[in-house]
């Protein structure tokens, strides 16, 4: 739903979470929200069929809006009589999306483009086009390679690593490891079991020395560590975990010597304010009286569609498609590095495999900071969002 960037970034007010994020003790606040983007433009927000309080009219036509191509058309379609109802046509006019959200706005901006609606600019916020990129599957190694430099990330917070890399600022650090994952470790993924036994020996010990993992933990997993278990094995000694959402997060399992996960502390942590600061906000602020069910995580939606005949959705062919038939569209990729759902270092492989030409990869913007899925809910990182995101709206906009 859209209650995430309404209530954690972009509107007039916020969630209340402690300074670095974590959650506050109940009951929860709401303040207003010193980053909001009201100073810079109008914002619509949309909870697509599913989510929020949207559902469908019939049961038996819910189906059609579940599935990438069914709801990159509705959103198209609200928009496109939006314009018409409110006559903003010809208003400067830019789509925001988090998460799925950038799924949907990367094949929104092409559908938008051959309805007549030209944008000035989109703005992604934790962003995943191509889901092979974060998709942990046999015979997938794509995932493993692109979330490695967020493992990295992550031991290098948690204090992790071995000095030599500790010393260093998280940047540096992530700029060493991601050296190391591209010209070392993928092409070991390449070889596999064709390694020499001192080649697998050296991807076995700088995979150690970049994760903080053991060397037996990695030489055990064949070099290939999917995020449930990196989380569930980096804090195991002290009996916790890391966030998927939020590497910064930790939880207790039930059981410490499982192989994954019991739950996300990350999600627990902004499930419950997020989900009690908005039924008060709209019921008893916004005086919008209903019994439903806000559905925070699309919890009415049914089996999805992903539309696609290759194994994984893709729409960054549609961004391109739309980049190149409109070349004053610009572009914002806002990135956590401590986001390890959608790691930064996929959104950046999936940009760079577009290919673009020099003059549209200028359009193109990438921001970074130093928290999670959900920067915002990190002060710092929120000021850094808004500051960020204003300097890109008024550039876009320029003649």
């Amino acid at each position: 739903a859209s209650v995430w960037l309404h209530l954690g970034a972009l509107g007039p007010k916020r969630v209340k979470m402690l300074d670095n994020g974590l959650m506050p003790p109940p009951p929860y606040e709401m303040v207003d929200n010193e980053g909001t983007w009201l100073d810079q433009t109008d914002m619509v927000f949309i909870d697509t069929v599913g989510t929020g309080f949207s559902r469908a009219t019939k049961q038996e036509v819910a189906a059609k809006f579940f599935s990438v191509n069914g709801d990159i058309e509705s959103v198209g379609e609200f928009i496109r009589m939006y314009l018409t109802r409110a006559e903003r046509w010809t208003s400067p006019l830019f789509l925001v999306g988090e998460s799925y959200g950038t799924t949907r706005a990367s094949g929104l901006s092409n559908w938008l483009f051959e309805h007549g609606v030209g944008l000035n600019g989109i703005l992604l916020v934790s962003t995943v086009m191509n889901f092979q990129t974060i998709r942990f599957a046999e015979g997938n190694d794509t995932a493993l390679f692109l979330i490695l430099p967020s493992y990295t990330a992550t031991a290098w917070y948690h204090k992790k690593l071995a000095p030599a890399l500790q010393s260093k600022s998280l940047t540096d650090v992530l700029r060493e490891a991601e050296n190391w994952t591209v010209n070392e470790y993928l092409p070991a993924l390449v070889k596999s079991d064709r390694l020499t036994p001192a080649e697998r020996q050296n991807v076995i010990d700088r995979y150690s020395y970049y994760t903080g993992l053991s060397k037996a933990f990695v030489d055990q997993n064949d070099l290939r560590i999917n995020l449930d278990k990196f989380n569930k094995e980096l804090l195991r000694d002290q009996r916790r975990t890391t966030g998927r959402l939020d590497s910064r997060f930790t939880g207790i399992d039930r059981d410490a010597s499982g192989e994954g996960t019991d739950h996300d502390p990350s999600m627990s942590a902004i499930r419950p304010p997020y989900t009690a600061v908005f039924n008060d906000y709209v019921r008893r602020q916004l005086n919008f009286k209903s019994e439903l069910e806000y559905y925070i995580l699309g919890g009415g939606i049914g089996p999805w569609n992903w539309n696609t005949t290759i194994g994984y959705a893709n729409t960054s062919t549609a961004l391109e498609s739309a980049m190149v038939k409109n070349p004053y569209m610009k572009i914002f990729m806002a990135n956590g590095y401590y986001d390890m759902a959608t790691p930064y270092f996929a959104a950046e492989y999936t940009l760079a495999a577009l290919n673009l030409d020099p003059q549209l990869r200028r359009n193109v913007t990438l921001t970074y900071y130093e928290a999670g899925h959900m920067m915002y809910i990190e002060k710092s990182s929120l000021r850094k969002l808004k500051e960020d995101a204003a300097a890109f709206i008024q550039r876009s906009i320029q003649r």
